[in-house]
């Protein structure tokens, strides 16, 4: 017989998706899907970048709907207030919540596995790197390196621009020699595809236990030997240091992080930051320079950018 879930529906801004992950992964949460009208409008201008894109199945015009399920237990009344009140505090990190609604109801185990898993089909990020489902078919072709990944449980799938951006960018500076440091890991997407270009090690590091436990899930899809997830902050649980760290999380924790990473990165070792929003961009890139970073690229889509500095 199926059980009885919770869905919760966040309307919110584009602006927003990734913080909001960031909200629902402090909770208890089993599966989340995304309907970004960024997303939408991107993939109608690379439709080339698609193998499978269906935009019947994105209903929002404007914004993002993020729906999150929940078991249902004594636990879930604290987990709403949690993410409404996390939700109404973006706005201290100078990010748009828009309409900031959230409301929920039940639904059928069933029905809630089919309509999230629906939004996810193989999707070519950069000029190698496919991320596919666990669940999907995708006919490799001879110059790609496949993903595997299982997004029910963590954020990070590749299809937001700022995922995008970072594997993007892995894609241009991970060699073989490369080891490579990734803060913040949720579902290990970018630690997975260091160690996919070659990366002669490849760390992931998240202080969510959840995180830790889909991102080692999902690296057990994959068939790698040269990477490491681990539970913890960057000062504590990483030894030795790094020619690549990348790190997607927000403009203010990547400011706070800056001076860390310093210490924890090769001389001429390259430091790939995203999950900034574009009116951050400069507060970022001030203080990378103020700690002896160059600035190298700062590379944007949709609201989003990407920087990437050498030290």
């Amino acid at each position: 017989m199926d059980k009885e879930w919770i869905e919760v529906k966040i309307i919110t801004s584009s602006e927003a998706v990734e913080a909001v992950n960031g909200i629902l992964y402090n909770t208890d949460v089993k599966g989340v899907s995304i309907e970004d009208s960024n997303d939408l409008e991107f993939k109608k201008k690379h439709k080339g970048d698609w193998d499978y894109f269906d935009e019947t199945l994105l209903n929002v015009k404007e914004g993002a709907v993020i729906k999150a399920y929940y078991k249902e237990d004594d636990k879930f009344n604290g987990y709403i207030q949690y993410i409404k009140e996390a939700l109404n505090n973006l706005k201290e990190f100078g990010i748009n919540k828009g309409a900031g609604i959230v409301t929920f109801n039940k639904v059928n185990e069933a029905d809630w596995e089919n309509n999230w898993k629906e939004y996810y089909k193989p999707t070519r990020v950069g000029a190698r790197i496919v991320v596919k489902p666990i669940w999907e078919k995708y006919d490799k072709r001879e110059h790609e390196l496949i993903v595997e990944l299982d997004p029910g449980m963590a954020f990070g799938t590749g299809t937001h621009e700022t995922t995008r951006m970072c594997i993007q960018a892995l894609e241009k500076y991970v060699d073989e020699n490369s080891t490579v440091f990734d803060i913040g890991t949720g579902s290990g997407i970018l630690a997975i595809t260091a160690a996919k270009l070659k990366a002669k090690k490849a760390v992931g590091v998240d202080l969510d236990p959840v995180a830790v436990d889909s991102a080692k899930e999902n690296v057990s899809y994959n068939n790698l030997d040269n990477i490491e997830i681990k539970h913890g902050n960057l000062m504590e649980v990483i030894e030795g240091k790094a020619n690549v760290v990348v790190a997607n999380i927000i403009a203010d924790v990547i400011m706070l992080l800056t001076p860390d990473v310093v210490k924890f990165l090769d001389k001429d070792g390259y430091f790939i930051s995203s999950g900034i929003i574009k009116d951050r961009a400069l507060d970022v890139v001030n203080k990378l320079k103020q700690c002896g970073f160059d600035i190298l690229e700062v590379n944007n889509q949709g609201e989003w950018i990407c920087i990437v500095a050498k030290l």
